[in-house]
C-alpha cells in the first residue's frame, strides 16, 4: 500500500483550482503540475499566475514544483489529482468533456498501485461511473485492484484573500477504506483546518453539489423578493438591512449569479435527479429566476430613461464590471454578458470597463474590447460588480461619467441609496 513518505503527486489541470493545490503539495512533497496550455506553463515557470490566485512568493517556497505540459512527465508519478473544469453545454446539461479527456490522459500514465483523486465538480455517482471505467480501458488495469479512486471537492473561492485553500475544511472519500484514509491523511499534511472523511465517493460528490446549489436558492428567493419590492416602491437593501437585524436571518443579497459553481453545479444535480426519474422542482425555479436576472436589470433601466425621456436607440451606455464576482479576474459563466447584450437588443451602444480585466481576454471571450470611462458622456451607467477601485473612485466621480441627465443604476448597493436612482 502506498505511504505518504513515497508520494509523487500529479496534479491534472493548473486553474484556478489546480494551481493553489500545486503549490501547498509542492511544499511538502514531489508535485508535478500539469496542464495542455503551454502559455499557462509557460507563465507558471516565470513565476507568474495570471488568475491572480497564488503569488510569485507563495510559488518560490513550492520547492518541490515542477510544471510541464508533457505528458510523459508524469509517469513517475503515483497520485494524480484531477482537477478541470466541469461547464454546462449551451442546454444547461452537464458538459463532462474536459473531465473524460483528463481521465484518458490519467489512464495512459497511471502504474499499478497509483491513485487518481478528482477534486471537480459533478454530479454523484460520475467518478465511478464515467471516470473509472475510462482509466480502465485506457489503462487495461482493474478498478479497486490495480489502481483505486478518491474524490475530494474543491472549496477555492477566486478573489478571496481570506479563505485560502489550507484554512478551508476539506471533505475527502475513497474507494475503499483503507484508500479513504490515504487520501484523507494527504490532505491532512496541507489543510490547518482539517478534513472530514465522508464514508462514500458519492457521499463526498453529493456534498459539494449541493453546497452551491444551496446558495443558488437563497440568492433565487432573494432575486425573487427584489422583483416584488420594486413593484411596491420599497428600497431592497434597506428591507434586508431592517429582516438582517434578527438573529437568524440570512445574510444573502440579489445579485447576477454567474461563475463556475453557483451557476453551474445546480445543472449537475439535477441532470442526475432527472435521470433517475425525479423532477426537481424548487432548483430548477431557483436557476430560472438567476438566468434571467440580466433580463430584468437591463428592462428596468430602460423603463427608467423612458420614464425620463432618455431616447433608448444610439444611447450610450457603461457597464462597470465584467467579472463574474468583486476582486478577481475571473470571466467565467459571467451573467453581466446577459445584461450587456440585452441592452445592444434595445439598440443601445455599450461601454465596458474592468480594471481586473484583460481587454484581450475580453475580445477572445466575448468578442468585444473593454474601454476606459469617458466624462459626460453616458446616458446611463451601471454599477454591475462591486470592485474595490469603483468605490475608491466615489459616487461623484462615477456620476461624472454620465451626461447630465443620466440614469445610474447600482446593482451592488456599492453608494448609497440617495446616490443611485435605481437599486436591486
Amino acid at each position: 500500500m502506498l505511504s505518504l513518505q513515497d508520494a509523487k503527486i500529479a496534479i491534472i489541470g493548473l486553474g484556478y483550482v489546480g494551481l493553489p493545490l500545486a503549490v501547498e503539495f509542492g511544499k511538502l512533497h514531489s508535485t508535478t503540475g500539469f496542464d495542455i496550455n503551454a502559455k499557462r506553463i509557460n507563465a507558471l515557470r516565470a513565476g507568474n499566475d495570471l488568475t491572480l490566485e497564488v503569488s510569485a512568493d507563495e510559488m518560490r517556497q513550492a520547492t518541490q514544483l515542477q510544471y510541464t505540459n508533457t505528458l510523459s512527465d508524469l509517469a513517475t508519478c503515483n497520485i494524480y489529482i484531477v482537477t478541470v473544469p466541469t461547464p454546462v453545454d449551451d442546454d444547461k446539461n452537464p458538459d463532462l468533456t474536459p473531465l473524460i479527456k483528463a481521465s484518458e490522459t490519467v489512464g495512459s500514465v497511471i502504474s499499478s498501485g497509483d491513485i487518481v483523486i478528482y477534486e471537480s465538480t459533478v454530479y454523484p455517482g460520475a467518478t465511478e461511473e464515467v471516470c473509472v471505467p475510462i482509466i480502465e480501458k485506457t489503462s487495461g488495469l482493474t478498478f479497486n485492484q490495480d489502481f483505486f479512486v478518491g474524490y475530494s471537492s474543491e472549496r477555492i473561492n477566486p478573489g478571496d484573500k481570506k479563505h485560502r485553500l489550507p484554512n478551508i475544511k476539506k471533505v475527502t472519500s475513497g474507494s475503499t477504506p483503507e484508500i479513504a484514509k490515504i487520501i484523507d491523511d494527504l490532505y491532512q499534511t496541507i489543510i490547518t483546518a482539517g478534513t472530514h472523511m465522508a464514508p462514500s465517493i458519492k457521499v463526498a460528490e453529493a456534498a459539494k453539489v449541493i453546497e452551491n446549489t444551496q446558495r443558488d436558492v437563497n440568492i433565487a428567493l432573494i432575486n425573487e423578493l427584489a422583483m416584488i419590492f420594486d413593484k411596491l416602491g420599497i428600497d431592497t437593501t434597506d428591507v434586508l438591512e431592517a429582516a438582517g437585524t434578527k438573529w437568524n436571518f440570512l445574510p444573502f443579497r440579489p445579485g447576477l449569479v454567474g461563475g463556475h459553481c453557483i451557476g453551474v453545479d445546480p445543472y449537475y444535480l439535477t441532470h442526475k435527479a432527472q435521470s433517475v426519474g425525479y423532477d426537481p422542482q424548487i432548483v430548477l425555479a431557483g436557476r430560472r429566476i438567476n438566468d434571467s436576472m440580466g433580463a430584468y436589470v437591463a428592462n428596468r433601466l430602460i423603463k427608467a430613461m423612458v420614464a425620463r425621456d432618455i431616447p433608448i436607440k444610439g444611447s450610450r451606455i457603461l457597464v462597470m464590471g465584467l467579472t463574474f464576482k468583486e476582486n478577481c479576474p475571473d470571466l467565467r459563466n459571467t451573467r453581466v454578458i446577459d445584461v450587456i447584450n440585452e441592452l445592444k437588443d434595445f439598440g443601445a451602444m455599450v461601454d465596458v470597463h474592468d480594471p481586473w480585466v484583460n481587454s484581450a481576454d475580453a475580445q477572445t471571450e466575448y468578442g468585444f474590447d473593454l474601454t476606459e470611462p469617458k466624462t459626460a458622456a453616458y446616458d446611463a451607467i451601471i454599477l454591475a460588480v462591486a470592485h474595490d477601485q469603483f468605490k475608491t473612485l466615489g459616487a461623484s466621480t462615477v456620476k461624472g461619467f454620465g451626461k447630465p441627465e443620466h440614469i445610474l443604476f447600482d446593482l451592488k448597493s456599492i453608494f448609497p441609496s440617495e446616490v443611485a436612482d435605481l437599486r436591486l
